[in-house]
C-alpha cells in the first residue's frame, strides 16, 4: 500500500462501508507506528453529537493520544437531516477553505489523516460542488470503497471512471458485508478477469 499523509475514504453509495473503513484503516497505520488522525468535514443527520465522528474520535484518542481535539473539530459541518449535504444545509454555506484549513491543521498533528467523505462520489455539497470535487481541492488521495452486492460491478466501474476523469489517484477495497454466498460466483469471476489485483477491506484488520 503506498502511503501518503492523507487519505480520503469514499464509497460508490451511502451505507456501503466508510466508517467502518476509516476504523480499519486508523487501526492499520496505528499499528505501523504511526500517529493518526481523523476528519469528517460534513456529517448529516445529527441530532445531538455526530455518530460516525464521535466514534471515530474516541478511537482515534486511544491510537494517538496527541490528537487532542475536538468534534466540532473533525465534523465543522454537522446538520440534522439525514440527506446530500446541499440539501441539508437548507441554505446555509459550507465553506470549503476553512474545510481546507481544518484539514492542514488537523494534519499537523499526525503522520496520516483519514477523511471521510459523505455518501458516494456525486453526492452534492453546492449546486455545482460534488464530493468528488472536495477530494480534488484537498489534493488527497481517494480510497473507494466497493460493495459486494448484485449490482457492484456497475457501481463500482461508475466511480472508478469519474475519479480516472478527474485525475484522482485512488485504491479501491470491496467490503464483503451483503451477498456474501453468492459474491465469489455473481461478481468475482469479473473482479479476477479484469483486474490484476483484488483489495478486500478486511485484509487491514490488525
Amino acid at each position: 500500500m503506498n502511503q501518503t499523509n492523507n487519505l480520503f475514504i469514499t464509497a460508490t453509495n451511502t451505507d456501503i462501508g466508510k466508517t467502518y473503513a476509516s476504523e480499519l484503516f486508523l487501526k492499520y497505520y496505528a499499528s505501523k507506528g504511526l500517529k493518526v488522525g481523523y476528519f469528517k468535514p460534513i456529517e448529516t443527520g445529527v441530532t445531538s453529537l455526530p455518530i460516525d465522528g464521535n466514534k471515530m474520535l474516541n478511537l482515534v484518542k486511544k491510537l494517538n493520544p496527541e490528537f487532542d481535539v475536538s468534534i466540532n473539530d473533525i465534523v465543522p459541518y454537522q446538520f440534522e437531516l439525514p440527506a446530500a449535504p446541499y440539501v441539508a444545509k437548507k441554505g446555509s454555506k459550507i465553506d470549503i477553505d476553512l474545510i481546507i484549513e481544518k484539514k492542514e491543521y488537523l494534519q499537523s498533528l499526525c503522520d496520516i489523516l483519514i477523511i471521510e467523505g459523505a455518501g458516494g462520489l456525486l453526492v452534492p455539497i453546492e449546486k455545482d460542488f460534488f464530493i468528488i470535487d472536495l477530494i480534488k481541492k484537498l489534493k488527497t488521495k481517494a480510497i473507494l470503497i466497493c460493495p459486494s452486492k448484485l449490482g457492484s460491478i456497475n457501481d463500482s466501474l461508475l466511480s472508478m471512471e469519474a475519479l480516472k476523469n478527474r485525475n484522482i489517484d485512488f485504491d479501491w477495497y470491496i467490503n464483503l458485508y451483503k451477498d456474501k454466498k453468492s459474491f465469489e460466483e455473481v461478481s468475482l469471476p469479473f473482479y479476477k478477469d479484469y483486474f490484476k489485483k483484488i483489495n478486500f477491506l478486511d485484509e487491514l484488520k490488525v
